[in-house]
């Protein structure tokens, strides 16, 4: 298992590969729908500096605030990243982004983004949203929820040991196109 902390180098990122599994640390950013969106047709500065050379996870989380107005995560579970596949190549190189997780994979666009500008495609496991909010240490920032709400705000959160896996590498690798060419091919062979 690699242990691997935001701010993340493009040295770090090229080491990685497909298969590769990962703890992360270090400052997140989630960022759904109407994030990306925004940060294509808008470009705002606001976020710029949480996303260099860090991460985005599509996430929209289940959180709580205390007493004191102190925030923190209940549930933390992927959301599909095939919704960002228009965006998510132009969002990389817009903002430095190092890496983005997920769950079930990027097409051919992100693939391409990915190895042009250094990053990679991590994979977290669906499903298990309380277990990985267990991860999230700290919120640091929420911006936009008032306008988008709590799901879809981008969130600023600091992660130990997050648990991923490299399904997209920045060699031009993904174990997602792996997948389906394999499958296409047992599937001619069943029905021939």
């Amino acid at each position: 298992m690699l242990k691997i902390t935001t701010p993340l180098s493009e040295a770090t990122i090229k080491s990685l590969k497909v298969g590769d599994s990962v703890l992360l640390s270090g400052r997140i950013v989630t960022a759904r729908d109407a994030a990306h969106k925004l940060m294509v047709e808008e470009k705002p500065d606001f976020i710029r500096e949480y996303l260099k050379d860090a991460v985005i996870y599509h996430c929209g989380p289940v959180v709580k605030q205390d007493s004191k107005g102190e925030w923190s995560f209940v549930s933390a579970g992927p959301t599909t990243s095939s919704r960002e596949e228009p965006y998510q190549s132009t969002v990389i190189g817009e903002y430095g982004v190092r890496a983005v997780i997920g769950k079930g994979g990027m097409g051919p666009k992100t693939l391409a983004g990915l190895k042009e500008h250094g990053a990679v495609y991590l994979h977290a496991i669906g499903g298990s949203g309380s277990v990985t909010a267990s991860r999230v240490k700290k919120v640091e920032k929420v911006f936009m929820m008032e306008e988008f709400g709590t799901p879809e705000a981008f969130w600023v959160v600091e992660v130990e040991d997050f648990p991923v896996i490299v399904t997209m590498d920045a060699h031009g690798n993904s174990l997602h196109a792996n997948i389906l060419e394999e499958s296409e091919k047992v599937y001619k062979d069943l029905i021939k």
